[in-house]
């Protein structure tokens, strides 16, 4: 696919000219931009601060697609996210999902319980830290269909990514406050998670609940073992006794026990 100079001459200006644009202005002004450069299906636009739930921006889905990609992933799964990761470090830059994930993140329960439904190839996303200790991450994304993003779609995205941080800084630099008179951010998702946490310390120490949300991200034991720095043999005993102590058998119930104490009721 050839750049096509005035489709995103035109995006720019649409985007500059507009003083106080909304939220879809600033989406659909995105969109515009990137298909001028690269083919893809669909976009959204989360917003990030720490642990709370994240905010959906923007989005392309239907209302089927919407309930996979933004209400389904709000309610949990975020958690376990490769960007939520990266947003919450953060890690500026224009970032592939396969760079990002763990080493088994496709053998991963996350990847097979949730990720598999949105039938995706690949997501490659622009983190951009929005000030007030947000991260705004706009995804773009390939259907199995479409296959993954070619490297040279990913260079071309590297190069406009300047720009897209300009923009999002421009036009949603104060969300903190949004997070702040949120109603759900106050009761989020990760408070909940928080509290079920100290619910379940009565079984498990905080060293196995971590290793809980890294099996659940899609690590090995080995790169496990490497993030806390302890043997490989050492996690994998972890794991047998967390397996134990919650009476589970399965990654699958694993899943389930974490999922089932995160979500916050509407």
């Amino acid at each position: 696919m050839r750049v096509d100079f005035d489709h995103l001459f035109e995006a720019v200006a649409g985007l500059l000219a507009n003083r106080e644009p909304s939220d879809r202005d600033v989406g659909d002004g995105f969109v515009g931009m990137m298909k001028s450069l690269i083919l893809f299906d669909y976009c959204v636009v989360f917003a990030y601060r720490g642990a709370e739930r994240p905010i959906d921006l923007y989005s392309t889905f239907d209302a089927s697609e919407y309930d996979i990609f933004v209400r389904m992933y709000q309610d949990g799964p975020y958690l376990l996210d490769p960007f939520y990761s990266a947003a919450s470090l953060p890690r500026p830059g224009v970032w592939r999902m396969r760079a990002l994930a763990p080493d088994r993140f496709f053998a991963s329960e996350y990847y097979r319980s949730y990720y598999v439904q949105t039938g995706l190839a690949e997501e490659v996303g622009f983190f951009v830290p929005a000030g007030e200790g947000v991260t705004v991450v706009l995804s773009l994304m390939r259907r199995e269909g479409s296959g993954a993003f070619r490297d040279a779609d990913y260079a071309l995205l590297r190069k406009a990514e300047p720009l897209v941080a300009a923009v999002v800084q421009r036009a949603w630099g104060r969300l903190g406050r949004r997070f702040d008179h949120s109603g759900r951010s106050r009761a989020g998702v990760r408070d909940a998670g928080m509290q079920a946490q100290s619910r379940i310390s009565d079984k498990l120490t905080q060293r196995e609940s971590t290793i809980i949300e890294l099996v659940l991200q899609g690590h090995s034991s080995e790169s496990i073992g490497l993030r806390l720095g302890v043997a490989t043999g050492t996690v994998k005993v972890h794991r047998r006794n967390i397996y134990r102590k919650l009476g589970i058998s399965s990654q699958a119930q694993l899943m389930s026990h974490y999922l089932g104490r995160v979500k916050v009721p509407d």
